[in-house]
Order: structure tokens, then sequence, then C-alpha cells
């Protein structure tokens, strides 16, 4: 699909003017070094032509893209990549899970292979960018070897991960068990068995779908941040510490519901008030002491929901996330206490169940070694972050090392119509990827 005009002066005024479009012209890009780069128009291209799986009837890349798991705009979208994924010569095929796979041989049949991909269904009225750089900047890394007659020790892998914003669903398949309740559990108006069926994966084989610990050399994801940390320090590459460890919990506050007014104030036994408290107090723990550590209430609701009603039981949930796992017990302890203290004060009894805990996907220092080189023969700049996101790479991360690369997202707005990384960003990550590749088919892990 050509670049018009419109979509120009789109990104333009999104990014302020500072798209730098000479990276439509892989040529006029100086080069640091012998080794490839990526067509920076062709994976534009792609990227573009994928938006249209998905896009508001009458819409445009600007309208963002409602591309769910198991939806005709999904199954469109599958098979838009298939098609360049074979066209860039990789051996394709769908596992039982809906993992879109594609191979290309390596020179030592015996080493294990790289990996490297994403997924590309979205949230309801999300973005372009999610998922969507990582996938289509892996086929791009294929395609520019093929075109350069590189052809790499070790095999590679590129999947396309089904259904990670519903789940994650395809890469957890590949690394555990598959519940069978989980297949009858309803997504997007389907059975998720219903749903792998659409796809073109296999309910019935699902356990066929899982590899073994140790089957691959790594995995390299390149994704957005999905946050600002990156913009504001104006960094073109983050080197991801690993995914974060999520605790969950849900909370009950008991009070007593009464008539507004007729109850006095002092006598009041309000569930609202003390879950206010308690709201004020998930923030204090977290912001307590120095760290990326973050809390959140994400629900609330609220018994009988009257407003001549003294509300006498609230529901809410609570979640605490960070890289350590211990810094996430300390502070589903610290509101533990913190609860017992508000119920004392309020009159109230509050009950707090932990009802998730997952753990932390820790980054191989290796990779992250070699991701750093890659940056820097390029000459971008690197920071450490970590991923408060949960990707496909946290599940593969139990099988073998595995290592994501991150891009700036403007304004740090994702999941939404308005989620935005410059093309000069998306092609940063994707010439990142394309030698760290190189890198570690050369490198001992």
């Amino acid at each position: 699909m050509p670049f018009n005009s419109d979509r120009r002066r789109f990104v333009s005024n999104l990014t302020g003017g500072l798209v730098t479009w000479a990276i439509l012209q892989p040529a006029a890009r100086a080069a640091t070094s012998a080794e490839p780069r990526v067509n920076a128009g062709r994976l534009q291209s792609t990227l573009e032509d994928l938006s249209t799986f998905g896009r508001p009837a009458g819409g445009s890349f600007a309208d963002g893209v409602s591309r769910v798991a198991y939806s005709d705009a999904d199954v469109a979208g599958r098979a838009y990549v298939i098609g360049l994924m074979k066209a860039a010569s990789l051996d394709t095929a769908i596992d039982p899970a809906g993992n879109i796979v594609g191979r290309r041989t390596g020179s030592d049949r015996t080493a294990r292979p790289i990996l490297m991909g994403s997924h590309i269904d979205s949230v309801p009225n999300g973005g372009n960018f999610d998922g969507d750089v990582g996938s289509l900047s892996a086929i791009e890394v294929v395609r520019t070897l093929n075109e350069h007659k590189i052809t790499t020790r070790h095999p590679l892998e590129v999947t396309i991960w089904s259904n990670e914003e519903g789940g994650p669903f395809g890469s957890a398949a590949v690394a555990e068990p598959v519940p069978p309740e989980r297949l009858a559990l309803i997504f997007n108006g389907i059975t998720m068995r219903d749903g792998l069926r659409r796809i073109g994966g296999d309910p019935d084989r699902i356990a066929q779908a899982r590899r073994p610990a140790g089957s691959f050399h790594c995995y390299l994801e390149l994704h957005i941040e999905q946050g600002g940390t990156l913009e504001r320090a104006a960094i073109p590459i983050g080197v991801v510490d690993g995914i974060v460890s999520i605790d969950e919990y849900t909370v009950e506050v008991r009070g007593f519901a009464n008539h507004a007014g007729t109850t006095p104030m002092g006598e009041r036994h309000d569930a609202l008030l003390a879950a206010s408290k308690l709201v004020e107090a998930v923030r204090e723990i977290a912001t307590r002491t120095p760290g990326r550590q973050v809390g959140t209430v994400g629900r609330l609701q609220v018994f009988p929901n009257a407003p001549n009603v003294v509300p006498g039981l609230v529901k809410l949930s609570v979640e605490f996330r960070d890289l350590s796992a211990d810094t996430v017990a300390r502070m589903g302890n610290e509101v533990a206490a913190r609860a017992k203290e508000i119920a004392g004060q309020t009159g109230t009894e509050i009950s707090l169940e932990r009802i998730a805990r997952d753990p932390a996907a820790l980054a191989d220092p290796k990779i992250q070694a070699q991701i750093e080189a890659a940056a820097a023969s390029l000459d971008l700049k690197t920071m450490h972050l970590p991923s408060g996101a949960g990707h496909d790479a946290q599940f593969l991360a139990k099988l073998g090392p595995m290592g994501m690369i991150f891009v700036p997202s403007l304004g740090g707005i994702s999941h939404s119509p308005k989620e935005l990384s410059r093309w000069s960003d998306c092609v940063n990550g994707a010439d990142v990827l394309l030698r760290t590749v190189l890198r570690v088919d050369r490198a001992k892990l």
C-alpha cells in the first residue's frame, strides 16, 4: 500500500513533525558497518497494510484497530501475515494452539533454533503498534537476511502468537498445560475451543503445542514500550530487565447499610469510607520507597449503590507489580496490616484474599549484553527498564533464555487508537533485532 500524503500529514501531526521521512529511503541512511539494515519503507508499508484488518469502516490509520482474537479481522490479518511469511520463504504452519510458525533452515542442522516474534491480535479499539511492530519486524529480519544471502548457523523461527490480549493463550500453551476448562471459556462470543478451530488450531491436540525446556537457543521479542520512560529520557532503545511479578487480591469491606438521612455520622459503619482509606493506603505503600513498583485499585463495586443508603458492602481489586517478588510480597503484607487498622478505625470488617501470583520473567543477562552491543553498533543509546505489562516472552522465559527490546511509545499511550511510535523508532528496533539475531547466532549462551 503506498504511503499517501494524508497518512504523512496524520503521522507528522501526531508526532509534532518529528518524523524523519528519510527513513523511507533505506539507501539514504548512513550505515555504521558492513552489516545489513532492514528495509525501512517495506516495514512501514507492511505495518500500514496490516492496520486495514479491523480498521473502523471508513476510517484511517489514525482510527486504530479492533482485531480481537478469533474475529473476522483476526482471521484476515493472520492470512495476510501468513502470506508475508511464505513470501519470505519461511516454512509456515499453524500449531494446535493457533500459533503461526515460520521456519528458516540454518547451516548447522544440529543447532537449536533462534525464536523471535510477537502477536497481531489487539484489544477492542486498540492501536497499530502493540504486537504488530515485533511481529512484522521479525519477518522483515528474515527478508533482509534472504536479500543479503546470509545463512545463519542456527535455524530461525518466526512465531505469531495467538490471542495474546485475551490470555495470553498461544504462548502459554507452548510453555504449560492447558486445563480443559480453559478451552470452555467464552472469549469474543465463542468458546476458546471454537475460536482455536476458527484460526486453524486444533484444541483436541493442544498438548502437542508444548515445547520442552531447552529446545531453543533463545527467544527475542521486539515491542513498543507501552509507557513513557524511553520518550522522556530521549533514549531510542530499551533493554528489558524482565517482566514484572504480579500479585492480585480481591477485597471485601463489610459495614452496615443504613438510612443516609437518619444515621448520625458517628454511628455509621461505612464500607465505602473504609474502602476509600484502603485505596489511599495502596498508593502510599507503593510510593513510600524509591523504585518502579506500582500498586493499583482498578475495580470497585458498591452495595447497595443507592444515594440515600450508607454503603454496607464494597468489593474491590488490589494489584501490586514489581520485578522483585520480595517487594511485591512486602507490599501485600503491608496492605493487609493497613486493612486491619482501617477496619478498626471505621467499625467495618475487611477480608483480603490473594487470588493470583504471576512470577517475574527475567531476561537473560547474556542476551541483554548482545542487545546492547547490537544497539551500540548502530550508535543507538540504550537504557535498562522493566516491563510493567505482560508479554508472550514471559512464557518463553520458562523454557529458555529470553530477551526483549523496547522502542518508545509517544506519550506513553497504548491500548488506544492514539497509540503511536515514530517510524524511525520502529526501524531502529528492527535493526537492533536483526543485529541481535546475528550476534546470538555466533555466541555461546
